[in-house]
């Protein structure tokens, strides 16, 4: 199969480009990262990776602001990830100046995913190994999109990209309803849920939530860990 993976443009004997296989296993394996669509807010909420004692927390971002009403988080090589967000917050600038109207969230999720597709048909380029989850507010509501290496976009109720992408999102087609997501409360609850389930151990997390009109809100840790005790107390209920 090496004959096959030199470049992005060859295709398998079974039909397969190999470059995008491996940018999809990057994504796969980057810190998890979990979208869900409420009824009158968005929510995403991340790992977030173990910061070294000497380094500045706030250079890792996983969740991050496209316009005021979208925002994005990713799982995969944050470099790839710089350079799509930095287009896309361009694109929706020049859009924002050109049309006098803010950018749908489908639009900017078409965008990302053609920007992805490019860079599995040229020579010279590899696959970005990312994948993203937009989320934001349109004039009928809230929207979640998730993009793809490869270059599709799909847009979700619910959705989960990075390690353990399958049982999260397993996790979340038995729990999501639209009576749980009806309250800010219990769309973030069950994102939060979501990612305790998958986890080995206990690790940092990073929610955000937005809704129409408002400003980003990012959880405090304090808040964060009485949804984290919540969620382990009833799981440790059921048990």
């Amino acid at each position: 199969m090496a004959n096959y993976d030199r470049a992005v443009t060859v295709f398998s004997p079974d039909g397969q480009l190999l470059q995008v296989q491996y940018a999809q296993a990057a994504a796969s394996q980057g810190s998890a990262v979990v979208g869900v669509r409420g009824s009158n807010s968005v929510v995403l909420a991340v790992e977030k990776r173990i910061v070294p004692a000497l380094q500045v927390e706030r250079t890792e971002k996983k969740i991050v602001l496209l316009d005021d009403h979208i925002i994005l988080g990713f799982a995969g090589v944050r470099a790839d990830a710089r350079v799509l967000i930095l287009r896309s917050q361009m694109e929706c600038q020049s859009y924002r100046l050109t049309v006098e109207d803010s950018i749908t969230v489908e639009y900017v999720s078409r965008y990302i995913a053609s920007m992805m597709q490019q860079h599995t048909q040229n020579n010279g380029r590899r696959p970005f190994g990312v994948s993203c989850i937009i989320a934001g507010f349109d004039a009928d509501g809230p929207h979640l999109f998730q993009t793809e290496p490869a270059g599709n976009f799909y847009e979700w109720k619910a959705c989960s990209a990075g390690r353990g992408e399958k049982t999260v999102r397993d996790y979340l087609e038995k729990n999501y309803s639209i009576e749980k997501t009806s309250t800010d409360h219990g769309t973030i609850q069950l994102a939060v849920r979501s990612l305790i389930e998958v986890q080995s151990t206990e690790k940092e997390l990073e929610v955000a939530i937005l809704k129409k009109s408002s400003p980003l809100v990012m959880l405090t840790k304090q808040a964060i860990q009485s949804y984290v005790a919540e969620a382990q107390n009833e799981k440790s209920s059921k048990t």
